[in-house]
């Protein structure tokens, strides 16, 4: 069961979902504007938090721009808006998933489950298996330093700050280098299958990761897009 920070100004929506996280173990704070939410999120860092964008103060974009300059905190952005551009900003912002409202609380919560999940795995707690021990071991790949047991991304020894999702998807085009993984395979290394994403995501999470590897190194070039095909990470 998992600590939820929920910021969202519509009260209908924070009791609603609220009572929806809690019947399922949840513990959640709720907070009604961007500038209290993320003072809260910064102060007292909780397993996920949910952001709706439109916000009075300040709204979710600039709260999850700013928490992500300190933080890899799985975050799941709300909003009312009908508009695909707030949703590849999102992303591009590093939001890990993305909900449209009117939504069912159903669908909410295996989405809750799937980043939770994924965000469990990703910091190797628990049993592991002869596979998952594989996975959590270090994998160094040329110039690139990944540790799943800690979190840790490193590029030239300087390290790179990738959210949960972004780890994944580098880990798993990294684990096989010059072998391509469609957008269905990379989908699958870091989506829960009850989740649908559609390709503009990925290819949205691969965008930002490249970003944050050329601030460290502008000639970074070891993720390779091979247009409709997608992905292979090219050991350097």
């Amino acid at each position: 069961m998992a600590n939820i920070t929920l910021v969202d100004d519509d009260e209908n929506i924070v009791t609603s979902v609220s009572l929806a996280l809690e019947s399922h173990g949840h513990t959640v704070k709720a907070f009604y504007d961007g500038a209290a939410g993320l003072a809260a999120l910064e102060n007292e860092p909780p397993d996920l938090a949910i952001l709706d964008v439109k916000m009075p103060r300040m709204d979710g974009m600039e709260v999850l721009r700013r928490l992500r300059r300190s933080s890899d905190l799985p975050v799941i952005i709300l909003t009312s808006k009908d508009d695909e551009i707030d949703e590849i900003l999102g992303f591009n912002l590093g939001a890990d998933d993305y909900m449209h409202k009117p939504f069912s609380q159903r669908l909410l919560l295996e989405r809750v489950k799937a980043v939770l999940r994924r965000a469990s795995a990703d910091g190797g707690e628990g049993v592991a298996g002869p596979e998952s021990e594989a996975e959590a071991r270090a994998l160094k790949r040329g110039k690139l330093t990944l540790d799943p047991a800690r979190h840790d991304c490193l590029w030239e020894d300087r390290p790179v700050k990738l959210t949960v999702t972004e780890f994944l998807l580098l880990q798993s085009l990294a684990q096989r280098p010059g072998f391509v993984k469609s957008r269905d395979n990379l989908m699958d290394a870091a989506y829960d299958d009850q989740v649908y994403v559609d390709d503009r995501t990925i290819d949205s999470h691969i965008k930002r990761m490249r970003k944050k590897f050329r601030e460290i190194d502008p000639e970074f070039d070891a993720i390779e897009t091979l247009y409709g095909v997608g992905y292979r990470y090219r050991e350097s």
